[in-house]
């Protein structure tokens, strides 16, 4: 047999079934079969409503213990400042200041989270310092100049003193770019 062959038989085939298909149609108004219906319709419940599915009650359920959310690694540094040199000593910046992407990324993080307080140019003279807030220490003094990348990271995810932590507003990539674009406001 040959193929031209098979593949007429095939394409009448297709045609048949086709036809077979369009001529007995299923009554619309009657619903399908289901197989599982306890699967198809489960009860629901609102995120906080209460429910007796539960000893306790409550359907929002807290994680496992010892489980981290899919895409958010654990930051292994405490808000302390033996941490804080720890982390300068051990983290690295994955940008660099040659990075333009980066440095444009960090100037957009910057002017939403950091210039506020800091200033546009890092001089600790932002918005909510001119309305009695305690002013930053300015990012382009020596001090600043000489902290490594990972201790300035730790401050962004951790805060210190007056700052508040940023890791839940501001991604790990982010926080990095932010880093870089400061060192860029630095002589």
């Amino acid at each position: 047999m040959s193929s031209r062959t098979i593949n007429i038989a095939l394409l009448l085939l297709l045609c048949i079934a086709g036809i077979l298909a369009w001529t007995v149609r299923k009554d619309p108004a009657r619903p399908n079969f289901e197989i599982f219906p306890d699967m198809a319709r489960q009860a629901r419940y609102n995120s906080f409503a209460p429910a007796a599915v539960f000893a306790d009650g409550k359907v929002m359920r807290a994680p496992p213990p010892h489980t981290i959310p899919r895409g958010f690694l654990p930051f292994r540094y405490e808000a302390t400042e033996e941490d804080a040199a720890r982390a300068g000593r051990e983290l690295a910046n994955p940008h660099t200041g040659d990075d333009t992407n980066a440095l444009r990324r960090g100037a957009q993080v910057f002017a939403t989270f950091c210039q506020p307080c800091h200033g546009a140019k890092g001089a600790g003279d932002g918005l909510v310092v001119a309305r009695g807030y305690p002013a930053p220490p300015p990012l382009a003094r020596a001090e600043t100049a000489a902290l490594p990348d990972g201790t300035m990271f730790h401050i962004i995810t951790r805060g210190k003193g007056n700052m508040p932590p940023h890791a839940s507003q501001i991604s790990e990539d982010d926080q990095w770019k932010a880093v870089v674009y400061i060192r860029s406001l630095q002589p």
